[in-house]
């Protein structure tokens, strides 16, 4: 498969200059491994690469010491470490008898929770980085974003010759997820049970989450769902998008959000393969959302943090940028070229004071809508940050 730049490989080349250890962290088959090549030339050191799925290179592996010692001049990348936890205290040591930046870069297909040990074991060695599937700023030119909205983010499903073929590899690669990838990651659960889950939160997709009912659907425990939830979250299939509280005296929901990550994953499950069968469907304006969220929080810069407001009395807005926890940004996410917000938008823009406010919509180019209001084109999404 041919190679695109990510916009991640200057923000990556810099962490492996700065740091001993760089962990580059995302859901399998999103690039991480593509980029880390790509990047190698660049590199100052001689590159040694190791992927931890080969059985070849994973039974070298009983004594890391002895192996990696002698490399210490080199970056040593290890791909899918999430598989050797017991390799971290090692690393640990090794850093600290030779510690220069670009020694090790680590590539997991899991959150750092996850990842066990490597907080504890590399804490002030390592830096950590999240891969995000293609965003809009990435694509080639052929792909416009209704082919992106569709298939999602992920290389395979995104440059695949036919929305069937795309369909078909995201079918895969959900059972591939729930069959070997999550129970290698400690998900401990019946994966026709997690299939049944994942597939609810689909049809759920941008709704408050509600535990209770899904585990009443599933003949589980709240606490049970929740926990595969986090789980999910921290696989990153899932985001549980946390509301915005403050000391108000208006009674605010406290229940989180639920989004599928990838709208290519969440099509699959909703067995929607075509365009025609999206704009038919009655997910079509949460689907939207859940796209546009995702690109927003891939671009999310330093400090920077998203939430959702709502009230109990029905004022809400889709998304909230904080800085350093102030509100700056209101965002309501519409699938309209004739956007009308509603009179609670304004509510939440007046009890956030927030500086900046948008509609994000599927039109070419943005335009004034009210006072400090503004309709946003789905290209123009950095502005959201300046």
């Amino acid at each position: 498969m041919l190679y695109f730049t990510r916009i991640a490989e200057a923000s990556v080349s810099q962490l492996v200059k700065t740091n001993p250890a760089v962990v580059l962290v995302g859901p399998r088959q999103v690039g991480k491994t593509s980029l880390v090549k790509q990047l190698a030339a660049q590199f100052p050191r001689e590159v040694v690469y190791y992927d931890l799925e080969n059985p070849d290179d994973f039974n070298q592996f009983s004594n890391p010491n002895l192996l990696l010692e002698p490399l210490k001049d080199q970056t040593v990348i290890l791909d899918e470490v999430q598989r050797v936890p017991a390799l971290f205290p090692a690393l640990r040591g090794l850093i600290d008898r030779h510690r220069q930046p670009g020694r090790f870069i680590l590539l997991g297909s899991a959150s750092p929770e996850l990842i066990r040990d490597t907080s504890e074991s590399l804490a002030g060695r390592v830096a950590y980085f999240e891969l995000h599937p293609f965003t809009l700023p990435e694509l080639p030119g052929a792909i416009d974003y209704r082919q992106h909205w569709l298939r999602g983010g992920f290389p395979a499903s995104l440059l695949a010759d036919s929305d069937a073929k795309s369909l078909d590899w995201r079918e895969h690669f959900i059972r591939s997820y729930l069959e070997r990838d999550l129970p290698l990651l400690g998900l401990r659960a019946d994966p026709m049970l997690i299939r049944r889950l994942w597939t609810m939160i689909a049809h759920l997709n941008g709704q408050l989450l509600n535990l209770s009912a899904l585990g009443n659907s599933l003949d589980i425990s709240a606490p049970t769902v929740r926990r595969y939830l986090n789980f999910l979250e921290s696989a990153f299939l899932i985001r549980q998008l946390q509301p915005w509280h403050a000391n108000t005296s208006k009674r605010l929901v406290k229940t989180p959000k639920i989004y599928l990550r990838d709208t290519g994953l969440l099509h699959a499950l909703l067995r929607t393969g075509t365009m025609r069968d999206l704009q038919s469907h009655p997910a079509l304006g949460a689907s939207w959302e859940a796209y546009i969220v995702q690109e927003i929080a891939a671009r999310l810069p330093a400090r920077a943090d998203l939430y959702f407001y709502r009230t109990h009395d029905g004022t809400e807005a889709d998304l909230v940028v904080t800085r350093s926890g102030i509100p700056e940004v209101l965002v309501e996410i519409k699938y309209s070229t004739t956007p009308k917000p509603g009179k609670g938008f304004f509510i939440a823009k007046n009890d956030l004071a927030t500086a900046r406010n948008f509609i994000v919509c599927p039109v070419p180019k943005g335009y004034p809508l009210a006072e400090d209001v503004s309709v946003l084109s789905y290209t123009e999404l950095d502005r959201i940050f300046l």
